[in-house]
């Protein structure tokens, strides 16, 4: 089982949405970073359900740092955090110990494991166990913040609703993007957003959306063209996470519809320094960050768990049946999954840094 990121700056996660604890442990991270717990506490926040049209499982995640911090500050070694686990109804799974639940990881991990997974709650495929690197990406995305770069995160679409574009030159509009449980340029488009996942989870089922994701600052010469280039390690982050089913940079799948002559990024001085008059190619060229904004966006899925008759397998009976799941759902993942994003990107990022600059680069100076 491969439960560990990065090559320089490394993560590796651990628990189970039922068990004591969920944690993360980040090694390689600069000594000498200043740990702000408000900071973890706000991305933790943004994750936990809030109110109407989610999941009625609210942890009050009181992370614990057990290593790696001494007098507020990194040093060096291992971090560890983690999060106890107090708010669990297993019971609800017990009848679901035969019959795997349709798009969860359930069937395909009791027989990859040989039923030795804990199928709780999803066990360790769940996402509660993002928890614990939420935590941890909140010490990197100050970490990187002080660097001068800063990772937004937006819900583009959701529920056949679209979000403002991004425009090169009104990146500015994103300063906001982070303070807000829902992140959307547009608070009209944001609020008809949420309108309309209660509207789905009342009707028993479950919608799905587009996130955008903006890094801007100090990326120049970040990545390593083939194996190491920063789509593929950003799209092996994020394709970690369960709900994420697609990616796309910059234009993405928008290229094949254009010509070369209106979507090549044109090279011109500005104010002395090189740039490029558009940001069709999301801030990458051959797999290196060219100093542009690192655009991408991630098709998120509808969550499995929906409160609609469905069909499965009664794996001990041997037999089909008809499936009503119960318990405890999100309509959307698609607000909660943000913070996640952010962290997820805030570690590749790091790694890229420091293989660019050596060890201890993003101690601040």
């Amino acid at each position: 089982m491969s439960n560990t990121l990065g090559e320089k700056v490394k993560v590796t996660v651990f628990g189970e949405s039922h068990g004591p604890y969920v944690g993360a442990v980040l090694d390689g991270l600069s000594a000498g970073i200043k740990i702000n717990d408000e900071s973890i506490k706000d991305l933790l926040s943004k994750r936990r359900p809030q109110g109407k049209g989610e999941t009625q499982r609210v942890e009050a995640d009181n992370y614990q740092i057990v290593s790696g911090i001494f007098n507020g500050y990194t040093t060096g070694a291992p971090i560890t955090v983690l999060i106890p686990n107090t708010n669990t109804h297993s019971s609800d799974y017990e009848k679901l110990k035969d019959i795997p639940r349709p798009s969860h990881a359930d069937y395909v991990a009791r027989e990859k494991y040989a039923g030795f997974s804990d199928y709780r709650g999803g066990g360790h495929f769940s996402g509660r166990v993002t928890a614990p690197l939420v935590a941890l990406g909140a010490i990197v995305i100050d970490a990187l913040e002080a660097k001068g770069i800063k990772i937004f995160v937006r819900i583009k679409e959701c529920g056949g609703i679209e979000d403002f574009p991004l425009e090169k030159s009104s990146l500015f509009v994103l300063k906001d993007l982070n303070r807000t449980a829902f992140p959307t340029i547009s608070r009209e488009k944001g609020e008809l957003m949420q309108k309309k996942i209660e509207e789905t989870g009342k009707e028993g089922d479950s919608i799905g959306g587009v996130i955008e994701v903006c890094v801007i600052g100090n990326l120049f010469g970040l990545g390593e063209p083939w194996f190491s280039s920063v789509e593929g390690k950003l799209s092996e982050a994020c394709f970690a996470i369960g709900g994420v089913k697609g990616i796309e940079f910059g234009e993405g799948f928008a290229f094949k519809e254009g010509k070369g002559s209106s979507l090549n990024d044109q090279y011109a001085y500005e104010e002395g320094e090189v740039r490029t008059l558009s940001n069709h190619n999301g801030g990458i060229n051959g797999g290196i960050a060219n100093g542009e904004p690192i655009v991408f966006r991630l098709a998120i899925k509808p969550t499995p768990s929906i409160y609609k008759k469905q069909t499965s397998v009664d794996l001990a009976k041997e037999e089909n049946v008809d499936l009503n799941i119960e318990g405890r759902h999100d309509p959307a993942i698609i607000r909660r999954i943000c913070p996640v994003i952010r962290a997820m990107t805030s570690f590749v990022i790091a790694d890229l840094f420091e293989m660019k600059n050596g060890e201890n680069s993003l101690r601040k100076l």
